[in-house]
């Protein structure tokens, strides 16, 4: 097997250089000493990556949860404004009806 090929990462990958770059110094190895390391290594970038992704879905419902803040803070200064609307209708509507009398 080709050494340089031992370890596969694309260029699109979401593996910081330094465990890339961790990956093709132990890609050249002896294949002795490459075949202990090699399923720890495995394992680290399945960890990285699997990091990365929780990141992302992290930072997607925080970003979602920013907004649906945002919604509810509006819906509740329209609530307020209504209610207060609402209020001094129904004191204008009672003072009228008291001076009736």
């Amino acid at each position: 097997m080709n050494q340089n090929q031992r370890f596969q990462h694309d260029a699109q990958d979401d593996i910081p250089r330094e465990l890339v770059e961790l990956g093709r110094c132990i890609a050249e190895l002896p294949e002795e000493h490459f075949q202990k390391i090699e399923r720890q290594y495995v394992q680290v970038v399945d960890c990285v990556r699997r990091r990365r992704r929780i990141l992302n879905l992290v930072q997607e419902a925080l970003a979602q949860l920013r907004l649906d803040i945002k919604y509810l803070m509006f819906d509740l200064d329209v609530t307020r404004q209504e209610r207060d609307a609402l209020q001094q209708q129904l004191e204008q509507s009672e003072g009228d009806g008291f001076s009736s009398y």
